[in-house]
């Protein structure tokens, strides 16, 4: 009879324990290799259930090695290549974007499983998550950004969020239709700088790196990011991410110190993940002093959105700039601002392209090109 999971996992422990590869059974910080979990599974189930079959033993290896030395059930989610997002919203069934649509999985997890699973991703990466410190943003190894919450801000958490990225990023013809598509690939090669707006999940960050694709060899590009997701194909690439403070509220770096430290690594183009801050003056300032192929994305809703957004962004730097100083600035740093959308099937893809102008002293988009089910907002 194949043994329980729980029992399977405490005997492994024990023998590894007794070889001198775990010095502490309770130790989640330091999990041992994978080979030690295998061979040390494979000995104690030829001990206790010898008249298992090979595909009882190697499934129950399996299930052993992720447990102790992985992410637990989360380990065959990891691994599936369609699936784009992981969410468990507290103890239970785990959740999934699949090709952009939920579902429902059949993994169902217990409070200290999804606990253990998400120590295991963030106390290698020095982070700490607590009741003094319960919200954290971690990237595993293959670039997926973690995200996770503890009570008493999860009312029924834990709640664990990763968010995985495509082994072959989708390029610009996969976002856009042919005219679209070459609309962006020449803005890129002529330097014009571009925002990108959508919602969330959108797919602005995915057309970021199609529009970082474009860019020719040999070019400085220099990415910032709150949490890096960027993964540009280019030879002379250099990441920046920003860190949170520790405990003690020290050591904190924002998106505006890596602005201003990326302007002094000699660029030749800035590439900004997320506009959010107080950043934002200092990038359209880089963009109007000769930093011009810039690239960046906002949150917003409409194009009109994003650039009252950006406007209000760059008021919040506090520089004592009018209004009307602000928005001919933008007019000046960005050339075009595209938006990304995401359909009812869950692909994503390009909805509008638009130039940003100053008109009457207010910001307009006068559109460029458009895909046949939408049409550019124009302001009157």
């Amino acid at each position: 009879m194949k043994p329980s999971l729980p029992a399977l996992r405490l005997s492994v422990l024990d023998e590894l324990v007794g070889l001198g590869q775990l010095a502490d059974v309770d130790d989640a910080t330091a999990p041992p290799l994978r080979s030690d979990v295998r061979d040390a599974t494979r000995r104690v189930l030829r001990r206790i259930s010898p008249l298992l079959s090979a595909n009882e033993i190697d499934e129950s290896i399996g299930e052993v090695v992720a447990d102790i030395a992985g992410f637990g059930p989360l380990e065959t989610l990891l691994h599936d290549p369609e699936i784009t997002e992981i969410m468990a919203n507290g103890p239970g069934l785990v959740w999934t974007e699949r090709r952009g649509v939920l579902a429902r999985t059949e993994i169902s997890l217990d409070a200290a499983t999804l606990r253990r699973a998400i120590d295991r991703m963030i106390l290698p990466l020095g982070l700490r998550l607590d009741r003094l410190s319960p919200m954290v943003d971690a990237r595993l190894t293959d670039g997926s950004r973690v995200h996770a919450v503890l009570p008493p801000l999860a009312v029924d958490g834990p709640y664990l969020t990763i968010r995985r990225f495509r082994s072959l990023p989708l390029t610009l013809a996969d976002l856009a239709d042919a005219p679209s598509a070459e609309i962006l690939r020449t803005a890129v090669h002529e330097r014009m700088s571009i925002l990108v707006f959508g919602a969330t999940g959108s797919g602005k960050t995915t057309l970021l790196n199609a529009l970082g694709a474009s860019i020719e060899a040999g070019e400085r590009l220099i990415t910032i990011e709150d949490t890096a997701e960027l993964r540009l194909p280019g030879e002379h690439v250099v990441r920046l991410e920003c860190r949170p403070a520790t405990a003690e509220g020290l050591g904190a770096v924002d998106l505006r110190a890596l602005v201003r430290t990326a302007l002094r690594m000699r660029p030749d183009r800035v590439i900004v993940g997320e506009v959010r801050g107080s950043e934002a003056f200092d990038l359209v300032q880089a963009l109007l002093t000769g930093h011009r192929g810039g690239l960046a994305t906002i949150h917003a809703r409409t194009a009109t959105d994003a650039l009252r957004r950006l406007e209000t962004l760059v008021l919040l730097a506090g520089s004592g700039l009018s209004d009307v100083a602000v928005r001919r600035q933008i007019a000046a740093a960005f050339d075009l601002i595209v938006g990304v959308a995401r359909r009812t099937d869950g692909t994503r893809c390009v909805e509008s392209i638009g130039r940003v102008l100053l008109g009457h002293d207010d910001l307009v988009v006068d559109g460029v090109v458009s895909a046949p089910f939408t049409q550019v907002e124009v302001p009157t």
